[in-house]
């Protein structure tokens, strides 16, 4: 396992640099850069418009921008932010915590709903129950996250509901104990956790429920029946084994974009988080910012996909590391 954990790790640096450079290439195609917009302002003087530019390396090609940017990172510095006037490192080290707690807990209350819906679903096939599950299941799919937070908020600020509709925390919130601040942060993540957590947990319920569909048919169930096993071991201890597997797939890749899954929802319930914040650097053009957003990103995908391949094969003693 060790070896083949090592050598994964080794191929996230050919895959980064991959994804930085096509990443900083693209960007690149964007008409001007962050200091185009200040040569509008008469208060703003060439001289210190030139210098500025040598700071950032601006006045540099792309590629050795890109270079320069590259030599930093090795060093473990992302660079400095334009529009933040910091360095990028701390201006996500802000938002990261926010975006972490908000992903967290949705993928987490989403799990632990959507597993055992799904199963009940799959072994009451075509009751009442598991028509209404399914009903709900689809328009859960069906719906876009930005548009039910949007429905949401309409619905909260008609309906009287005592719940806040943005942002992570109240007025005067530094002056709360720590139990009224937890009490607080908790009460503004109830609709964006709500909204992130539907999505998922009708995805999470519709795999559950096919898989194990599929292995209820197969031969191994029907022989474990037939030697006069309990329904629930036959369920749980044969059938879920054997169909959580595509779901580990599933988890790795969430893992993965737990930073980019939220962003829409954060910026229509404008929780201070990643999504947000790549917004506005990329709008602004803050190539280090966005770089630096994109490199997380794509180290928790990879670890997120690694994952998944050691939780698989500690689940299903049929998979071997190779």
């Amino acid at each position: 396992m060790f070896r083949y954990i090592s050598r994964r790790l080794l191929y996230m640096i050919p895959m980064l640099l991959g994804i930085s450079s096509l990443s900083f290439l693209i960007m690149q195609l964007a008409p001007g850069d962050f200091l185009t917009a200040m040569q509008m302002n008469p208060d703003v003087s060439a001289e210190v418009l030139e210098a500025m530019r040598a700071r950032f390396w601006l006045d540099k090609p792309a590629y050795m921008q890109y270079l320069k940017w590259l030599g930093q990172l090795l060093r473990f510095d992302m660079g400095h932010s334009f529009l933040w006037h910091a360095p990028v490192t701390w201006v996500i080290g802000q938002r990261i915590t926010n975006t972490l707690l908000l992903s967290g807990v949705s993928t987490l209350i989403a799990w632990v709903i959507a597993l055992p819906i799904g199963i009940h679903s799959a072994v009451k096939q075509y009751s009442w129950s598991d028509r209404v599950l399914t009903f709900f299941t689809f328009v859960g799919v069906s719906i876009p996250n930005w548009f039910l937070g949007l429905l949401l908020l309409y619905v909260v600020t008609n309906s009287g509901i005592n719940l806040p509709i943005g942002g992570m925390t109240s007025v005067g919130f530094e002056s709360f104990t720590t139990a009224q601040q937890v009490a607080d942060v908790a009460k503004h993540m109830v609709i964006p956790v709500l909204v992130l957590s539907t999505g998922i947990m009708a995805s999470l319920m519709r795999y559950m429920r096919s898989n194990v569909l599929e292995v209820l048919r197969q031969d191994f169930i029907t022989t474990a029946r037939a030697k006069g096993l309990r329904e629930r071991i036959v369920i749980y201890k044969h059938a879920v084994r054997n169909a959580i597997n595509p779901l580990i797939t599933l988890f790795g890749f969430q893992l993965g974009s737990i930073l980019s899954g939220a962003a829409l929802t954060e910026i229509v319930m404008n929780w201070p988080g990643i999504g947000s914040l790549m917004l506005t650097a990329v709008r602004g053009l803050d190539y280090y910012l966005v770089m630096g957003n994109l490199v997380i990103g794509g180290v928790m995908l990879i670890l997120g996909n690694l994952i998944a391949d050691v939780l698989l094969a500690v689940s299903d003693p049929r998979i071997r590391f190779e």
